[in-house]
């Protein structure tokens, strides 16, 4: 029982495997490097990174490398989990393994950054205003990448999920960088040694 249970295991891996060396020969024959869509995609992951330095707080920027850390990382489960089930997917990716690499990497944690820096900056509520960016991503940016071709919905995946999918991740962020934060106010405060 268990020897068929792992040989069905590997035709499932093997089965995977295939699907992205399909991907990876997608990439390669339709040529997706010399494209205007490709390198739309670079800029996607070089520009708010080279922004992000000129604009990043530098009194804040591990407090803010942390939190945008932990964007890119929820983010990028969330976009493996919807990938993985087939509900949607990068036509022209950078680099055919990380499909999602652009968006999830760099676009999407340096804008909450800018958002949630701002939000510290000016006292101003952080839930309304990263809400506000989510619904932005999820009701005006992502349909622009759809009718550019540059992201793929399938079955009954729809922008309010996307938009849920944001929703989750902020939440999940902050939570985990208040939690960081608390944790080094509690250990560097000498009351408490």
């Amino acid at each position: 029982m268990a020897s068929h249970r792992l040989d069905q295991f590997d035709k499932i891996v093997k089965m995977g495997k295939e699907g992205q060396m399909a991907l990876n020969d997608y990439w390669i024959d339709f040529a997706l490097y010399t494209s205007f869509e490709y390198w739309l995609m670079v800029s996607f992951l070089i520009v708010p990174l080279i922004y992000l330095f000129f604009k990043i707080d530098k009194s804040k920027i591990f407090f803010m490398g942390f939190y945008g850390y932990s964007i890119h990382i929820f983010f990028g489960y969330i976009d493996l989990f919807g990938r993985n089930l087939g509900l949607w997917n990068y036509p022209f990716p950078i680099i055919p393994i990380i499909p999602g690499l652009s968006i999830d990497s760099s676009l999407i944690p340096v804008t909450f950054m800018l958002v949630y820096q701002w939000t510290l900056n000016y006292k101003k509520n952080y839930y309304v205003y990263t809400i506000m960016t989510s619904a932005i991503l999820s009701f005006i940016f992502k349909p622009l990448l759809v009718a550019l071709g540059l992201f793929k919905m399938y079955g009954n995946i729809n922008y309010f999920h996307l938009f849920v999918c944001y929703l989750i991740v902020i939440m999940i962020a902050k939570f985990i960088t208040n939690v960081f934060l608390w944790t080094e106010r509690r250990y560097n405060n000498p009351k408490n040694h």
